[in-house]
């Protein structure tokens, strides 16, 4: 499965002598599409100091297990899926970053102009940063990656879709590489922050893409020593580590030794091990087990959520029955889903309204367009044509029953999650929609996606930023990537949200722009084109003894640079 995108991820009791909750909520700046996300540093969290710690030790071995699904390839250019986003922060860095404020800062570019008309940008490099394999970082490296990238054999699709309007590239100088434009792009910045974008070595690259992807070779703390699948990645310290972003807990080298990254699908077996001291992080945390945790002393639970867009349920605008949006609307008023995610979530996750998420600064939400009424519905469906019901109780117009083919794949769904679809089938029945939920592997989703087999998707995306809006709603999104993703599951074909988000796209002025994602959003959920649930859900536990473990202020993706052990 060469190319997959930036939204997979699978997704007792301590005695309650404290609590340690690190839900960060930052204070945003004032680019468009700043994202909120978790920090965790000794000593600074956003619940204050929950113990007392000494300098930090150098040495010893992180074990970090994944409930997501292993990545296939390790290079993020290759496809582009949350799972590799958050190995590959270890031992790839990208140009720029962002800081807790959501304000663009250097990485292994220096600095940044962008010329008046937006359609040419020159970044002025570090000089002082070499690749794990020797190879120098340069203008030309910078170069080979956005080549590598915008080369379909790549099968690229997340990279590939934020720099659909990079057209050229020119190394003015080994420190200086200038990017044009085929027009404006307020978000490239935002794209340029983001894993699937970061830095690889240009002699790496040159070589095979399966030798490539089971060691891509980078500038970042630690370097990729070996991988067995269906086991672990052994990473291990880059000794000679110079570029930590502006926003780091300190400069040199990394603290730990190694990291051992596990993956334990099962979320039990996963926690159980947490629990026992088999291993130090564990990410895809489930509710009953976060509710646990924050009841023992000796686990510590961090809320990141995702930027981008919300977790939604998408609506094929392209066919038969969600090509009429009465039919949408009422499928969506057919939906409790207030109770469901209240009830499944046990409170770790908040429902949502809107088509990004929360910690997005342009998020706009309506709560009242996703009221749970029945009756509604029913005059909905009346006025669609679907009149008839059958003896199964499911409503049926010229003969054919009323139903909602809904793929799920069993690598991203957790088990909450699950549940909510089953109430969502439940609840629509009542209506008079027949659901067919139909778990199946990663390959046949997809493949269900692509030979436009579903009526009905869940399928979040994560892009820093706004510009999510354009890259899930856009027309041009329906026409597949080399890879042959596409993003616009809803298939919405509006020339009015067409136009809105090109604009937006061009648009450097931040209230402008703002203004013009806003009216975009109402469009697109007025159109009752998806159902939004709550935002994407990145909770990760960790033992207590595990110290500056932060996420990157870009897609809220751990980075362990900056954590120790105190032992």
């Amino acid at each position: 499965m060469p190319a997959r995108p930036a939204f997979l991820s699978p997704a007792p009791t301590g005695t309650p002598a404290r609590t340690v909750t690190r839900r960060t909520t930052r204070a945003l700046g004032p680019l468009a599409g700043l994202i909120i996300l978790g920090l965790l540093v000794a000593g600074c969290t956003s619940g204050g100091s929950n113990k007392s710690v000494g300098e930090p030790k150098s040495g010893g071995t992180l074990t970090y297990a994944s409930g997501d699904a292993e990545p296939s390839c390790l290079d993020p250019h290759v496809g582009g899926n949350f799972p590799q986003a958050l190995v590959s922060a270890q031992y790839l860095e990208s140009l720029v970053s962002r800081d807790a404020d959501g304000q663009i800062i250097p990485w292994l570019a220096a600095s940044w102009t962008a010329s008046d008309d937006g359609l040419t940008w020159e970044f002025t490099l570090r000089d002082d940063v070499t690749f794990t394999d020797g190879t120098v970082f340069d203008a030309s490296a910078v170069q080979a990656n956005i080549a590598h990238v915008q080369d379909p054999t790549t099968l690229s699709s997340t990279g590939y879709l934020a720099l659909g309007k990079v057209i050229g590239t020119e190394a003015v100088s080994p420190t200086v590489v200038r990017f044009t434009l085929s027009e404006p792009d307020s978000a490239l910045l935002e794209s340029l922050s983001q894993p699937w974008l970061a830095i690889e070595s240009p002699a790496a690259l040159e070589r095979s893409q399966d030798d490539n992807c089971a060691d891509p070779v980078g500038t970042g703390p630690f370097i990729v020593k070996s991988w067995v699948k269906q086991n672990a990645i052994t990473l291990v310290r880059n000794d000679d580590y110079v570029s930590p972003p502006e926003d780091a807990g300190h400069s040199g080298p990394a603290y730990l030794d190694t990291v051992i990254w596990r993956f334990i699908p099962d979320s039990a077996s996963r926690y159980a091990a947490l629990q026992s001291g088999e291993v130090d992080v564990i990410d895809n945390a489930q509710p009953d087990t976060i509710v646990q945790a924050e009841q023992s002393d000796s686990i510590e639970h961090l809320d990141s959520p995702r930027p981008g867009s919300s977790n939604r349920i998408e609506l094929n605008s392209g066919q038969a029955p969600f090509n009429d949006v009465r039919v949408r609307e009422a499928f969506i008023r057919s939906i409790n889903a207030d109770d469901s995610v209240s009830s499944l979530f046990q409170g770790t996750a908040t429902r949502s309204y809107s088509a990004l998420s929360s910690v997005e600064a342009t998020a706009v939400s309506n709560a009242a367009l996703f009221d749970y009424d029945p009756a509604a519905a029913e005059k909905l469906l009346d006025a669609a044509g679907w009149t008839e019901t059958d003896a199964d109780g499911y409503r049926v117009k010229d003969g054919v029953r009323l139903s909602v083919e809904f793929p799920v794949s069993t690598n991203q769904s957790i088990p909450a999650e699950q549940s909510v679809f089953e109430q969502i089938q439940a609840t629509a029945k009542a209506t008079g929609f027949e659901v067919n939920l139909s778990p199946m592997d990663l390959s046949s989703w997809y493949a269900a996606l692509g030979s436009n087999d579903y009526d009905a998707v869940s399928a979040p995306y994560t892009k820093v930023g706004p510009d999510v809006l354009r890259i899930l709603y856009h027309s041009d999104s329906i026409v597949p990537a080399p890879s042959g993703y596409f993003a616009n599951h809803a298939q919405v074909n509006d020339p009015a949200i067409d136009e809105l988000l090109t604009t937006a796209a061009q648009t450097a002025d931040t209230a402008q722009r703002t203004s013009l994602y806003a009216d975009a959003q109402n469009r697109i959920l007025e159109g009752f084109y998806i159902l939004p649930l709550y935002d994407q859900q990145n909770h990760f536990l960790l033992r207590s003894d595990v110290v500056g473990l932060r996420t990157l202020p870009t897609v809220s993706v751990p980075t362990l640079y900056d954590a120790w052990l105190n032992r």
